[in-house]
């Protein structure tokens, strides 16, 4: 059976590196399962993999679309699907690397058969979203279903309507709903391998590379995006927070500090979600990369996989 070999982890962990060695030993290409470097309009404030890492190995997902398209896990899941099922004609091993929970899960689980939300729920909480803003979408997800606001990014409006729409509809919750199937079956394996590093040290880093970002241009390609901010695929960590300070609401430097906590805060949710799944191999990312990609090729050895 073929492999993929899954490197996650929280925002700046440091998965990119140690999946290009992976990659490169293995002569395998790399799969993305980040929902947001998907889009070429946003490089640096993705943290897309630089010209310089695309050309060690080959990328696919990372600036195959545009802002103004619609794209969700769902299409993530028959895509990448059919990447893999592809790139497995030619490589017994293909290497995956993201922290996007609802893509990852998309791709080892398959995605929850949802039931759709009859028009008169939808429109009664975008009403009571117009009326009441964020704070009430809010209240409301940790009202109907506090196991999902948890992990759920908090300022999402698309992420918590669509939670409530459940709620109402199904008179339940939605993680509930989405516990409530086994599985998909795939074609192929999947290891897992996680890299953690302790929690200060992980915020640290975060804190570092929003300055580093800010240096590298975020804030210019923020404007550039700005007309589009209503859109869903910029409902995410750094364009928000600038936003808000185009628009007003506050200074430069409050922009920054409101990213680097609401990374840390993404990166927490992360980990809450990461370490429900038992199946993952912990790895410290303060070992070297020798060490850790050693690791990763005893755990494919012991499935008959063997590195170039």
């Amino acid at each position: 059976m073929k492999t993929v070999v899954l490197i996650l982890g929280p925002t700046g962990v440091g998965k990119t590196e140690l999946s290009l060695r992976v990659a490169e030993a293995l002569s395998s290409p790399v799969v993305s399962c980040d929902s947001r470097q998907i889009y070429r309009e946003i490089p640096v404030g993705t943290a897309a993999p630089t010209g310089e890492e695309l050309s060690r190995v080959k990328h696919f997902f990372i600036g195959t679309h545009s802002l103004t398209e619609d794209y969700n896990a769902g299409q993530y899941e028959r895509d990448a699907l059919q990447v893999l099922n592809t790139l497995f004609e030619d490589h017994d091993v293909v290497v995956m690397t993201g922290g996007s929970m609802l893509y990852i899960d998309a791709v080892t689980n398959g995605l929850d058969d949802i039931p759709a939300v009859p028009v008169s729920v939808r429109e009664r909480v975008k009403k009571a979203y117009r009326e009441g803003g964020l704070s009430w979408l809010q209240q409301e997800v940790q009202r109907l279903d506090p196991e999902y606001w948890a992990e759920v990014d908090q300022s999402n409006p698309a992420r918590l309507m669509h939670c409530i729409e459940l709620c109402l509809a199904t008179e339940g919750s939605y993680s509930a709903l989405r516990k409530g199937r086994a599985p998909k079956t795939r074609p192929f394996r999947v290891l897992k391998i996680g890299l953690r590093r302790e929690r200060e040290e992980l915020y640290r880093r975060i804190n570092a590379r929003v300055e580093q970002m800010m240096a590298a241009g975020l804030e210019q390609e923020a404007r550039a995006v700005y007309p589009l901010r209503e859109n869903n695929s910029l409902q995410t960590v750094g364009y928000r927070e600038l936003f808000g300070f185009f628009d007003g609401q506050y200074d430069r430097d409050r922009a920054i500090e409101l990213i680097q906590q609401n990374s840390r805060h993404y990166a927490k949710r992360q980990m809450t979600w990461f370490n429900r799944d038992k199946s993952i191999h912990w790895l410290d990312a303060n070992n070297d990369y020798e060490t850790n990609c050693n690791t990763i090729f005893e755990l494919l050895r012991a499935d008959g996989v063997q590195e170039d």
